[in-house]
């Protein structure tokens, strides 16, 4: 028998058992119930459009927010571990290898909770004025090391050629390597705004105020209140929505930057 014979059998094989597991799943279903806890009309009317106007919008506005103040954030730590001087090195390691190393729920548990009670400080907005900065504090540890990382990917000829010209260090950097080193880092960052898209769910651990709420908290109280899962569901469409064209953005950024090799 020829290999691409078996290999062809092969695969039939496995596309027949995936679909008579598919098939036994739908057959088992309990789709009166299905429908009852999670396909509720009644529910589904209910939260609309309050899940777009409030919840979906925050969602998105407070990922922004995060992701911009990060960026921010990140620059500033990957220039400092890129620098000469060794007690800007140093600070800007432990930065990124202790929030890189903590869970984001207890790093948005604790500016929700312990430092309003450690410093006396209340972030502004409440409750989620500190999940929003615990998400920029947590994000630039990640996003820095993907910008140093592009950084360094600059070809060195190109710095070498800049200073050649007469132009200072400084000028360098802003002008030469940071817009080169950005158009290189673009995929990964693209993935650090899904990943906070899903982060900002995290904020439900600590509560928010109505009017405030994301997706995830205020499909948890939508609940409680409705006595059923629709919620839930309709919160998890909504994340495939804003999700799903960014991840699409990302592989195909990816594939530009593969062409371009």
């Amino acid at each position: 028998m020829k290999r691409s014979t078996k290999r062809k059998i092969r695969l039939g094989v496995l596309y027949a058992v995936l679909a008579a597991l598919v098939l036994g799943i739908v057959l088992s279903a309990n789709w009166a119930d299905i429908k009852t806890s999670f396909l509720n009309t009644d529910t589904m009317k209910a939260l609309w459009p309050d899940i777009v106007l409030e919840a979906a919008k925050n969602t998105v506005l407070y990922t922004v927010i995060a992701f911009a103040g990060g960026l921010s954030l990140a620059l500033v730590l990957a220039l400092m571990k890129m620098s000469t001087v060794t007690p800007y090195r140093w600070l800007a390691v432990g930065y990124i290898e202790f929030f890189r190393g903590l869970p984001a729920l207890i790093v948005i548990i604790a500016f929700g909770l312990a430092v309003p009670l450690a410093f006396s400080y209340n972030f502004p907005f409440g409750f989620v004025g500190a999940g929003v900065a615990a998400l920029i504090v947590v994000s630039a540890a990640y996003m820095a090391e993907t910008l140093r990382a592009g950084i360094q990917a600059v070809p060195k000829g190109q710095v070498e050629a800049a200073r050649s010209l007469g132009m200072s260090s400084g000028r360098t950097t802003v002008s030469i390597v940071l817009p080169q080193a950005f158009r290189i880092v673009i995929p990964p960052l693209t993935n650090e705004i899904v990943l906070l898209i899903k982060d900002t769910a995290l904020l439900a651990a600590i509560g928010v105020a109505e009017g405030q709420r994301e997706l995830t908290t205020y499909a948890r109280d939508m609940m409680n209140l409705h006595s059923d899962a629709t919620p839930l569901l309709m919160a998890a469409v909504f994340y495939l929505i804003i999700t799903l064209p960014m991840t699409r953005l990302v592989a195909a950024l990816e594939r530009r930057q593969q062409r371009a090799r």
